[in-house]
């Protein structure tokens, strides 16, 4: 049999040999660990690959519930902060209305794989709650090894899963397709959106299906941000109702974890900075109240600063945010910003005040900045960075912390891994990889 893509068509010789292999795998589970060839396995070779993948993670395949990432609490104000939150009628009418009597479910997932929205036929739910397919649980390939969801994303393309090929036993009764949703100006991964229940769910109308709404929810969620951004903009000295209600709901957004240059997303539109104006702009998003141009220029610049090198980069960033927004344009003496901007650091710290360590860890892709070198912006990166950590080993569950552990800044942090092992049971397959990063250190360090 051919390797396809996609799974055979429903109730096929050729599905029905498919599944006869994927068990097969399952039994042979531990020799896959160690590279069992294809031939023999038999599977398509983006389901080997992701078991493997999976495999690799260290994903059970006999524990029979995914985890629960998030409590009612964080789940519901994540979901009132998450982008896909505005498109869920357009989920709902094409997918969700239809799905009730169709022996269907539909999940929408944020992009690290938790489920943020799980509805549908009501018997399928209650079935479904057996495997913990529930809103705010983690169905990522590291948590639960092969699905649609987690899969789709880890490959960032539409994804179905049939049967015998999730790689959780528990799921073998299901089937799923699932599709990414990139955000229509950055093209970033905003989440993915699913289809999950018996053979019918990977039927090749039901993908076309799911990609067709997907592609109608990007582009209305494209035309909510123009509308909102057309709002602000009306605003000689009375802005209207709606659009100071509009300007309230758009958030301007700075993004600096994990990058080496900004992403600034202004009204709707977003931007790619240079490295010396996303310093500038985390440092003044730091210090809403505004900075002299000497207080700028000691935070900016590692040795003594120029002020006249300050003002043709002020004139050079002024000029690319006048092609966003003029309202957004900086203003000097003191130099600050006139517009509120939501940096993604600033939301880290904000969980982490609120004790939603989770939604912090989720949302810290890395450093910030991490190869400035310019003062403001190391101490607010070190200001993150440890308060994070801290809040981890303080209060945080075993799976934050291995993905903590995963960050290039956690590489050779020995009491982080010490903290893993207190907390993890004797008998835990996780155990080995922690003592194997341990001695790794210990080898690195020694060199």
């Amino acid at each position: 049999m051919r390797n396809p893509v996609h799974p055979p068509v429903p109730g096929s010789d050729a599905a029905e040999l498919l599944q006869k292999r994927a068990l097969l795998g399952h039994e042979r589970m531990d020799s896959l660990r160690r590279g069992l060839p294809e031939d023999i396995v038999g599977l398509r070779r983006l389901v080997r690959e992701s078991w493997q993948r999976s495999a690799s993670l260290q994903a059970n395949p006999d524990v029979a519930e995914a985890p629960l990432a998030m409590d009612r609490d964080e789940l519901e104000e994540y979901r009132r902060q998450h982008p896909l939150a505005t498109i869920m009628p357009v989920i709902k009418k094409l997918l969700v209305q239809p799905s009730h009597d169709s022996g269907l479910l539909v999940a929408v997932g944020d992009d690290v794989g938790r489920l943020l929205w799980v509805d549908g036929d009501p018997v399928m739910q209650r079935r479904a709650e057996g495997m913990m397919f529930v809103a705010g649980a983690d169905w990522s390939e590291a948590s639960v090894g092969t699905s649609a969801p987690g899969t789709a994303l880890a490959l960032d393309r539409s994804i179905q899963i049939s049967g015998a090929e999730h790689f959780k036993r528990s799921v073998h009764p299901w089937s799923c397709t699932a599709v990414p949703f990139h955000d229509p100006d950055s093209g970033a991964v905003l989440g993915v959106v699913d289809i999950t229940g018996t053979e019918t769910a990977v039927a090749a109308h039901t993908l076309s299906l799911v990609e067709a709404t997907v592609a109608a929810a990007q582009a209305q969620l494209r035309i909510e941000r123009l509308q909102l951004a057309a709002a602000v903009k009306e605003k000689p000295r009375r802005r209207s109702a709606s659009a100071a209600s509009a300007h309230t709901l758009y958030r301007n957004s700075l993004q600096l974890l994990g990058r080496d240059q900004a992403l600034l997303s202004i009204d709707g539109r977003t931007v790619s900075l240079s490295a010396r104006h996303s310093e500038i702009l985390a440092i003044l998003s730091n210090n809403p109240a505004g900075l002299t141009a000497e207080d700028l220029c000691t935070q900016l610049y590692p040795g003594d600063g120029s002020a006249v090198t300050l003002r043709a980069e002020m004139v050079r960033l002024r000029k690319v945010i006048q092609e966003l927004s003029p309202d957004a344009v900086p203003e000097s003496r003191p130099y600050r910003l006139p517009v509120e901007l939501l940096p993604d650091s600033g939301q880290v710290l904000s969980c982490l005040q609120r004790g939603a360590h989770r939604i912090a860890l989720e949302i810290y892709k890395g450093g910030l900045l991490p190869r400035s070198e310019a003062p403001g912006v190391v101490q607010l990166r070190e200001r993150v960075s440890h308060l994070l950590r801290e809040a981890l080993l303080s209060d945080g569950s075993v799976d934050s912390l291995l993905k903590y552990a995963e960050l290039p800044e956690a590489k050779y942090d020995v009491d982080l891994r010490l903290a893993v092992l207190k907390l993890l049971p004797p008998r835990s397959p996780k155990r080995a990889a922690v003592v194997a990063d341990l001695e790794r250190i210990e080898t690195d360090m020694t060199a």
